[in-house]
């Protein structure tokens, strides 16, 4: 083990998990049925959200990239089975293939009705499905200085999580069509540079005091630090098909974090980038996941998104044993082989034609590990 102490970064995951009619195959609204059933046997692990058609997990505070699996793994599992019982089915991906919002149900609670009324059908529209990754964080002066860092990374990590090529019975031409669903609402995409927290701070005060917001939880970008935790929340990707991919992807969170903070601990730091010039590289991210290319900005050049993606596994690679991730990172090279979640929903409609069987591999794939 190295002297830096790599036990704070714990990881914290959240998924969104689509509620199925098994028979039309459409979008169903659970009445939160299954929230209720699952929180008797998993407590406050699951949520409603805004939409009826959708329930929200979350895993415990983990301590490494095992125990994050083990928890996703039995949270996919529990709440399957919960939907089963009561027939429905479930499923992991970025948007439905082709339900339309229109006609799917609204959560009756406050702070939905809220956001509802004040981004109307930016709100009503938003019927999409995300992975979140917390990283602890031994401080908040710490946390915004990773964040600041770890943002040039987010289309790569972006790239190998798209899930998302269809939208209301359309092929999008996008690789995740999800990001583009939400960048209608404001305070979205690729956050700021910030100097410092106390910088951070005066923003979020600054908007609570003008009445933008009520708190920092309605600043929605791909990358924050989070209003209550010490964590900093990774919320660019779209939620994978399976396990395997999820935990994937949050070990690589996990280790652009602690490659950071070792640099850090050298008085080193990796480059800064404009807020402009990584969003060219989401928005390549979005339109072709790990089969186009991002812009390298250091050389000034495009490259291909897979050596870019093995460019980072090799600036991480000396983290991840005192992580206990290598495993676990290990699985890139197979998201490569296999192609993303989008891809693996394309070639299924290529072959079949039919968006129904898109949606019953979407749901077969929920419980493979």
């Amino acid at each position: 083990m190295s002297n830096l102490n790599f036990k704070q970064f714990t990881l914290g995951v959240e998924e969104e998990y689509m509620v199925l009619n098994p028979i039309t195959k459409e979008l169903a609204s659970h009445e939160q049925k299954i929230v209720l059933e699952g929180q008797k046997l998993l407590k406050d692990k699951v949520k409603a959200e805004m939409h009826q058609a959708v329930v929200e997990v979350g895993s415990d505070i983990c301590q490494n990239i095992d125990e994050a699996f083990t928890d996703v793994a039995n949270l996919r599992t529990t709440i399957a089975e919960i939907a089963g019982n009561l027939g429905f089915w479930i499923g992991a991906s970025g948007t439905h293939p082709f339900s339309h919002w229109q006609s799917q149900l609204i959560t009756d609670h406050v702070r939905y009705s809220q956001i509802v009324n004040e981004l109307q059908e930016a709100a009503r529209s938003n019927l999409i499905f995300g992975l979140h990754v917390h990283v602890g964080m031994e401080d908040r002066k710490m946390a915004i200085h990773i964040a600041n860092t770890a943002r040039y990374f987010l289309p790569h990590v972006y790239a190998l999580s798209t899930n998302s090529p269809f939208w209301e019975g359309r092929e999008t031409g996008y690789k995740s069509f999800r990001s583009k669903v939400f960048d209608k609402f404001p305070r979205t995409g690729i956050p700021d540079y910030y100097e410092s927290i106390e910088a951070y701070e005066n923003y979020v005060d600054l908007l609570i005091k003008t009445n933008c917001i009520d708190n920092a939880k309605k600043i929605w970008w791909d990358l924050r630090v989070h209003p209550f935790f010490n964590t900093v929340e990774f919320r660019i990707c779209d939620v994978p098909l399976t396990v395997t991919e999820t935990i994937t992807i949050a070990a690589l969170f996990q280790a652009i974090c602690a490659k950071i903070y070792k640099l850090r601990s050298k008085n080193l730091n990796f480059m800064i980038y404009e807020r402009a010039l990584i969003t060219e590289n989401k928005w390549r991210a979005s339109r072709y996941g790990i089969d186009g290319t991002l812009i390298d900005f250091g050389k000034e050049t495009e490259v291909n998104t897979r050596l870019l993606i093995y460019e980072l596994l090799d600036f991480v690679d000396e983290v991840l044993d005192d992580l206990g991730c290598r495993h676990m990172i290990e699985n890139v090279t197979k998201i490569f082989e296999t192609g993303t979640g989008a891809d693996r929903q394309l070639a299924v409609y290529k072959e079949s034609k039919s968006l129904t069987s898109v949606v019953d591999y979407i749901h077969n794939e929920f419980l493979r590990f």
